[in-house]
């Protein structure tokens, strides 16, 4: 039995020392296997809530595909990333092909992954909205000169309306942003202190209380009561409103088959037209329509990247 033992043992070394070469041409082989997805068409998000977004994208998507059968589509999937990066890392490596954003992230993708816009984005039936700088009537604030050694509220540091382009704004106007830890914290008396507050209601909030002395939001949520209620109202006055720029966008990337991008465009510009497609585009963030890019926007859209690749050079 001691010898058997040996003898097996010296067949597993001889065949440790001489593998198969069947296996390793089959191992070789499936290391080289690339799968073709060239027939599916991945929709993705940036989320904080994949189960509710998902909701929310799934009923477009299965709308889209089967009307790009003629250009190959015969698939979609959803693809949520946890932030800007991890979609720019999928949008440059062709897993996902069409995004939709706010102006602004859909901005730092064509920076970070080579995504181009495809669509404006018309949601409740508005295509394009400001962002407008409120402060209490009693402030002494007339202007974003006035602004020097004061604090404001954004929202957060993706929200378009409420920090990308107030943010430039600001910056145009020759004022230096510092983020301030807290609203007990003073800004320098030549910059302009900022914190985020997370939400419209907490920005009107924090304006009524003299938390802060200067907040901004899009103007659809100025005129919404749920965000800024009509008790602080008659405490409040805007001081200054931006140029309107695109409300939504779609994104895709770069490196789309033209003739698929192109089809995707027909599909969802006739969408509106469509009654099947109702639902869909209702669940799609209440969208109403999508809307060819025209040289306005162009020209806003341009203004947005650049001030967003000024504020992550000059502010954070």
């Amino acid at each position: 039995m001691v010898a058997f033992r040996r003898f097996a043992a010296l067949l597993v070394c001889i065949a440790a020392a001489f593998p198969n070469p069947l296996l390793q041409h089959d191992a070789r082989a499936a290391d080289d296997v690339v799968i073709d997805d060239s027939h599916v068409l991945v929709l993705g998000r940036i989320s904080d809530d994949p189960k509710e977004h998902y909701e929310q994208l799934k009923p477009l998507l299965d709308y889209v595909v089967p009307r790009m059968a003629d250009v190959g589509i015969r698939e979609g999937r959803i693809l949520m990333a946890h932030d800007v990066q991890q979609m720019n890392s999928y949008l440059r490596r062709g897993r996902v092909d069409w995004v939709t954003e706010t102006a602004g992230t859909g901005m730092l993708l064509e920076q970070g992954s080579g995504a181009k816009p495809l669509l404006l984005t018309e949601r409740d039936g508005v295509s394009a909205y400001t962002s407008v700088f409120f402060v209490r009537k009693d402030s002494g604030i007339q202007s974003l000169k006035d602004m020097r050694g004061r604090r404001v509220a954004f929202q957060n540091p993706y929200s378009t309306s409420a920090y990308y382009v107030p943010a430039s704004e600001l910056l145009d106007q020759g004022l230096k942003l510092e983020i301030l830890l807290s609203p007990m914290d003073r800004a320098e008396p030549d910059r302009v202190g900022y914190l985020f507050a997370r939400t419209e209601l907490n920005i009107a909030t924090w304006v009524h209380k003299r938390l802060v002395d200067v907040g901004v939001m899009s103007n659809l949520d100025w005129q919404n009561p749920q965000r800024v209620p009509a008790a602080f109202r008659a405490d409040l006055q805007i001081v200054h409103e931006t140029p309107a720029y695109p409300r939504a966008l779609e994104m895709v990337r770069g490196s789309m088959d033209p003739k698929v991008a192109a089809r995707l465009r027909e599909v969802l510009i006739e969408a509106s037209r469509d009654p099947d497609a109702r639902e869909a585009l209702l669940r799609f963030f209440k969208t109403t329509r999508f809307l060819p890019i025209d040289g306005r926007a162009q020209h806003s859209l341009q203004y947005i990247g650049s001030g967003v690749e000024r504020i992550r050079a000059e502010v954070e």
